[in-house]
């Protein structure tokens, strides 16, 4: 599948089966997604002759309207619907109509809040709920899940159906209007809209190191929870203005060759200043209560770099300081790495060193190529070429795609010039 048409199906997927769940019922989730499928399918095998329409969207849209009442007629009987659309999914007259309505874009977005509201079942741990946001809403296969949680694929399968078996026996979707426990669920749509995001700009596939249309869905869905009123709290303004300010700096993450480049060789002027603005304005909105949060804390450290006008000029104290906070209130092994270098921007590549090797639960970074990388910069500002070859070696075999083996390998070929001076 192309990238654009992968990037469309994703997106439109978590609309559609949110709907059709609301209309088959939450037992039903397996027949939504076989509908979505369908539609999927038959757009391809169309597309392949006639070419992908001016609004493809829209097209997919009918499309699964049409294999909803395909299904719909195939098995009215045996679903069981929202009460307040039984009646009208019984009668032949009434059926497309209501459908049809269902399809509308404002009834579409209270789906998709109430399907992420509704996956993050208190009888689930955290990582099922989130697994779930992702797999249904954000169209990640489970592969891509596993990836994420650095898990494997099977066991992934596993939590993934089993997840979906209790949201089923449960039979009930989440209302959103009502206060009830919808702050204790907003964290974990929090955290998995986080992971989305991350998954985007960081993250493990194959296929590229930057996916820019994860990080735009992303930022999507987290609009969608500003636009609500039980949502719009200062930790959700605190995780946009997070992913505002990371994705102004999409456009400078490779250069014009597709290599991938380090905050700090980036090009600076190429980053944009619109969504550093937007992103600004939700961080200083994000301050309005009492609330801090590591998104809070994640997105002051972003602030800091994106209203640094050079590289050499950026504060280190202080945001070494802001990664104290922040390994306060999350204290990961990846948070405890990236303090560590920007300790070492402030105090030197040795002092750097020692804080990696400090770092609690260090084994847990081990398949994690940027800690053997950040491992051999260190050692390559320290004028030793030969330890830090050994570590971008490291890095290279763990490499997920084609952009972070290409900046590994630029890393090993400065290590080999070194070396010869």
């Amino acid at each position: 599948m192309t990238d654009p048409l992968e990037h469309l199906f994703r997106r439109e997927s978590g609309r559609i089966v949110a709907t059709l769940v609301r209309i088959f019922g939450v037992q039903h989730l397996a027949l939504a997604e076989d509908v979505v499928q369908e539609a999927f399918c038959r757009a391809l095998e169309v597309w392949k002759f006639r070419g992908v329409p001016a609004n493809a969207a829209a097209w997919l849209m009918v499309t699964a309207k049409n294999c909803a009442l395909d299904a719909l007629r195939r098995q009215r009987t045996a679903l069981s619907a929202a009460p307040e659309l039984a009646n009208a999914l019984q009668s032949e007259w009434t059926l497309a109509p209501t459908v049809e309505e269902q399809f509308g874009s404002h009834e579409i977005k209270d789906d998709l809040l109430r399907m992420m509201f509704s996956c993050c079942h208190p009888q689930l741990p955290e990582t099922g709920q989130i697994a779930l946001i992702l797999h249904i809403l954000c169209g990640f296969s489970v592969q891509e899940v596993a990836s994420a949680f650095l898990s494997r694929h099977a066991a992934m399968e596993k939590r993934i159906t089993r997840a979906k078996r209790v949201m089923a026996q449960d039979g009930q979707l989440f209302d959103v209007t009502a206060p009830g426990d919808f702050a204790q669920r907003l964290p974990v749509v929090h955290g998995a809209l986080y992971l989305l995001f991350s998954e985007g700009y960081h993250g493990a596939s194959a296929e590229a190191a930057v996916r820019s249309e994860l990080c735009g869905e992303a930022m999507r869905l987290c609009t969608l929870l500003l636009e609500h009123p039980l949502a719009g709290t200062p930790t959700t303004y605190a995780l946009a203005a997070l992913m505002y300010l990371h994705a102004a700096r999409l456009p400078a993450r490779a250069d014009a060759t597709g290599n991938l480049l380090a905050l700090l060789h980036q090009d600076r002027s190429l980053w944009d200043r619109e969504l550093i603005a937007q992103g600004l304005a939700l961080l200083e909105r994000s301050a309005q209560g009492q609330e801090l949060s590591p998104y809070h804390l994640e997105a002051a450290i972003a602030s800091v770099h994106v209203t640094t006008a050079q590289t050499e000029s950026t504060p280190w104290p202080k945001v070494v300081a802001l990664y104290d906070a922040l390994l306060r209130l999350r204290p990961t092994p990846v948070i405890a790495l990236n303090r560590a270098i920007a300790v070492a921007q402030s105090e030197g590549a040795a002092r750097g060193l020692d804080e990696i090797r400090r770092i609690p639960n260090r084994d847990r970074l081990q398949n994690y190529p940027f800690y053997s990388a950040a491992m051999g910069e260190l050692e390559l500002q320290r004028g030793r070429p030969e330890a830090a070859r050994s570590h971008f070696d490291a890095a290279r075999a763990l490499a997920r795609n084609t952009m972070e083996r290409r900046f590994l390998e630029q890393r090993l070929r400065a290590c080999e010039a070194a070396v010869n001076r």
